[in-house]
């Protein structure tokens, strides 16, 4: 279950984002952007300079992507076990990783949301910050193909997903990269999950001129943003990437591999959203309740005004969300 993630460079953080201010196209986000342009100013004027080595002891990486790394890493003097986010400074803007730290910063009171240090350094090559470690594994690694998670996990995680969600939607913000992968486990079957990784999220209303790359998690609204005017960032972006994420842990598959006529899973999508007909959906349909699906199909409405917040998915945690057979359905008994 792999994917693609969206391209920050080709993202257009809140518009007019440069010199360290934010100016937005709606109001809805605004007091979200000026706290945010307030925190980057004070992190820039009190940014540490340092080299890792200098105060920590590097134990293992844990994990690596295109724009930079997380390491495990051991503070010398009090043996606090951190995550380090290394971000290069030849491919990184000192005000991209001032805004991504300020973000998880400010979310990070939350739960269900990766804790924080508080520590923000560059050193001669780098950018970085600290944060809670999780040595356990993220939600991906627990999804088996073709049999997503046990069913009362995916509830549990669900209703966590949920508390996050609606923090991050409380302070103005779209977290606009829900999935597996950024779903940190902090116990067994989903006992405890944390988010991680803030550098998609953006103030509501930000405007977005262009996506690189469709991925599953892509609403069909972005898979058409390809004009110069772009289009406002909303919450409905995540209520589609959660009812992807939910799929997925019911399933063990993607519902499909793009949001595009080219997919002829995501027609079949299309098809059954705008007839009412489920003949011509893949067989991994056949595995969910009629409950499930109508918490899928409103979570993923097609036009985004009429899509479900993501709380609404609460009102479906005590119904069945796969039939009786599933397992026969998928050829597992």
């Amino acid at each position: 279950m792999s994917n693609m993630l969206f391209d920050n460079s080709l993202d257009v953080a809140p518009s007019g984002f440069k010199a360290g201010h934010i100016t937005m196209n709606l109001n809805s986000g605004l007091e979200a952007a000026n706290m945010l342009d307030e925190m980057m100013q004070l992190t820039a004027q009190t940014l540490t300079s340092m080299e890792v080595s200098d105060n920590y002891k590097v134990i293992k990486e844990l994990g690596r992507g295109k724009y930079g790394q997380v390491i495990l890493v051991i503070h010398r003097q009090r043996g606090t076990p951190m995550a380090l986010k290394l971000l290069p400074k030849m491919h990184t803007k000192k005000q991209n990783f001032l805004y991504e730290y300020c973000v998880a910063l400010t979310l990070s009171a939350h739960t269900n949301i990766i804790g924080m240090f508080g520590i923000a350094f560059e050193s001669a090559e780098h950018y970085g910050f600290l944060y809670e470690a999780a040595l356990q594994r993220d939600l991906i690694s627990i999804i088996k193909p073709r049999e997503g998670v046990p069913e009362q996990a995916g509830k549990q995680c669900t209703k966590q997903l949920v508390s996050a969600l609606e923090f991050i939607h409380s302070r103005g913000l779209v977290y606009r990269d829900v999935k597996p992968e950024n779903v940190l486990l902090f116990g067994r079957d989903c006992q405890r999950i944390k988010l991680t990784d803030f550098g998609l999220t953006r103030p509501r209303g930000t405007m977005l001129k262009l996506v690189s790359g469709i991925i599953p998690y892509t609403a069909p609204e972005l898979s058409n943003t390809r004009n110069g005017e772009g289009m406002p960032i909303d919450f409905a972006l995540d209520s589609w990437a959660f009812g992807v994420l939910l799929f997925c842990l019911m399933t063990g598959y993607f519902p499909w591999e793009k949001t595009l006529p080219s997919d002829p899973f995501f027609e079949d999508y299309v098809v059954w959203q705008e007839t009412g007909s489920s003949e011509d959906l893949s067989r991994h349909w056949k595995k969910l309740t009629a409950e499930s699906m109508d918490m899928l199909s409103k979570l993923m409405a097609l036009n985004p005004s009429e899509r479900s917040p993501v709380n609404k998915a609460l009102k479906y945690l005590d119904s069945p969300w796969r039939v009786d057979n599933w397992r026969a359905i998928e050829g597992l008994d």
